[in-house]
Parts: structure tokens; C-alpha cells; sequence
């Protein structure tokens, strides 16, 4: 009896051994489109151009407080403008984005970006590099972010400067064209990303 009851505590302690360095699995995130946030900003010569455009659609897979992977999609038919005041300007403005000459909605409704790496920097901060796609165009991107994991939600944070010339966005660029004078439209425009995720 007593070569059994400490045959039973060694095996008791060894479980408890193993269920102390047990990883935690991997949690899925799923993205929520409704809490998520896009804001664009678009600069050329004679000024410049904000709006939103929804997050449709993503997930995350975290490991502990660390992203591993993960990948989110954009709805650029939802593309809106913020700035311009009188109704026909902005529907022209909406419209002409949607057009071939910028983001060719009718034949790409969706953009892109999937995860490559997460490296932490310091605190919640982090470089995220991954790729990003855009017009059926896919170019690797890198930018600072701030990621939160907190129980049973996500929140990342970040700034995304994107150059359009690699996405075959011709319109108004000094990339493709030549003496546009006052109407060139910068190459550079810029995401404010806020990507809310909960857990499954």
C-alpha cells in the first residue's frame, strides 16, 4: 500500500509538473468590422482629401500577447469623402476614386493586408511587416504599431503609409506622368487603421 500511495504522489506531482509549463493554445481573434475603423488621407498640390472605408472582414491568431499571424480585408466600395461639404463634389470625388483611375472598385472591391511578422519594440509597441494588396497588386509593407491584448479583445493601432505607384494608381502621378504641373496628386496617401478584435 505504501509502494503504491507513493507511486500515486509521484505521478501527481510529475502531472502538476507538466500542467505548470503547459503553453496556453493560440486564441483566434475574429475582427469586428462595426468597431474596427479606416480613415485615408490623400494630399495633392492644391490641397487635400479625407473619408473612411470599412474593414470588412479578419482575424488574428495570438500567443499569449504576442500576434503571430492574422490578415484583414477593406470594402472599397464604402469608400466616402469627410471634407468636401456640397453633396455633387463629394459624389463626384467617391465616384472618380472608384473609378479605373484610382481603385477600380467595380473589378477589386476588396483590398488586403496579411500578417507577415510582429516584432515588439518596447511597452504595446511593435513593427508589423506584411502584405499588402491592392488592384489584384500585392507589395510587401512595414509601419509602427500599437497592439493591446486585453482578456478577450484586440486593439491594434497604427498609422499606414502607402505609395500608390506600386498599385498601378496612375492618376495624377509624377510616377507615370510628366509636366502635370498644380495637378499632380502625391503618390504617398495615409491609413489610420483602429482594428478591433474579440475572441471566438
Amino acid at each position: 500500500m505504501k509502494i503504491k500511495s507513493f507511486t500515486f504522489a509521484l505521478v501527481s506531482v510529475a502531472a502538476l509538473g507538466l500542467l505548470a509549463f503547459t503553453t496556453p493554445a493560440p486564441v483566434s481573434f475574429t475582427v469586428d468590422s462595426k468597431s474596427s475603423t479606416l480613415v485615408w488621407k490623400g494630399k495633392k498640390v492644391t490641397g487635400e482629401h479625407t473619408g473612411t472605408v470599412q474593414v470588412s472582414a479578419g482575424e488574428l491568431t495570438v500567443d499569449g500577447k504576442t500576434i503571430k499571424k492574422g490578415s484583414f480585408e477593406i470594402d472599397l466600395t464604402t469608400i466616402t469623402n469627410t471634407d468636401l461639404t456640397d453633396k455633387g463634389y463629394n459624389e463626384k470625388l467617391v465616384g472618380h476614386l472608384k473609378s479605373d483611375d484610382f481603385f477600380g472598385v467595380a473589378k477589386f472591391p476588396k483590398a488586403s493586408f496579411v500578417v507577415g511578422s510582429v516584432t515588439a519594440k518596447s511597452g504595446n509597441e511593435y513593427t508589423v511587416n506584411g502584405k499588402l494588396t491592392i488592384k489584384g497588386k500585392t507589395n510587401e509593407i512595414e509601419f509602427p504599431a500599437t497592439i493591446l491584448v486585453e482578456g478577450k479583445q484586440v486593439t491594434a493601432s497604427a498609422k499606414i503609409v502607402v505609395d500608390r505607384a506600386k498599385y498601378d494608381i496612375r492618376y495624377g502621378s509624377k510616377s507615370f506622368f510628366d509636366n502635370l504641373g498644380d495637378k499632380v496628386i502625391y503618390d504617398d496617401f495615409e491609413l489610420d487603421l483602429k482594428l478591433v478584435a474579440t475572441a471566438q
